[in-house]
């Protein structure tokens, strides 16, 4: 190969990398319609593990549609801080900076000895951040689902605009004396 035929070849190269990467979908740039970013909570996947849970009737992932999931609710050292003190059971305000992600997957069920039920592909993400100045309307916590494409490998806001996270906050008002934390650190 000749100079001119190798600079092609590695224009042809770059080219061929920068479409790739320009093709990948960077999740951190999303917003959710109440204006939580998904880079808000860059590094959930690494965060302390609080609680696991299933729904009793097999109905669907949070907001999506998948037919039964698994979820791992996961919280920032600020929540994780607030729990060792016995916050939000001991009647206190879990603090701002607060944040938890849950983290759904379908379920998936395997043969082996006896029977399992294993997380199988990502559904979506759900994010709840506690921050009284930015979110005085739902007693200072924000809400925020991203749905996950697995054939397209992309992430989705969920909700038509801000009062989307009222619908959310609806259910929560039910554990209103825990300051509207369904989740507890149990005992490990």
């Amino acid at each position: 190969m000749n100079r001119r035929q190798i600079a092609f070849m590695g224009i042809l190269a770059s080219i061929f990398v920068v479409t790739i990467g320009l093709a990948q979908q960077d999740r951190f740039a999303l917003r959710s319609p109440n204006g939580i970013s998904f880079v808000e909570f860059a590094g959930y996947e690494t965060w302390q593990m609080v609680a696991a849970s299933q729904a009793d009737d097999g109905s669907g992932c949070g907001t999506s549609p998948n037919p039964g999931c698994i979820k791992s609710i996961v919280a920032n050292p600020v929540m994780i801080k607030a729990f060792a003190e016995g916050i939000p059971a001991n009647g206190e305000p879990v603090p701002d900076g607060a944040m938890f992600a849950k983290i759904e997957w379908a379920k998936q069920h395997f043969t082996s000895p006896y029977g399992i039920t294993v997380p199988g592909k990502l559904a979506e993400v759900s994010f709840t951040m506690k921050d009284s100045k930015r979110f005085p309307l739902t007693h200072g916590w924000g809400y925020a689902t991203f749905r996950y494409d697995d054939g397209s490998d992309t992430w989705t806001a969920f909700g038509d605009g801000p009062e989307f996270a009222n619908k959310c906050h609806t259910c929560h008002t039910e554990v209103e004396k825990s300051d509207f934390v369904f989740t507890h650190f149990p005992k490990r």
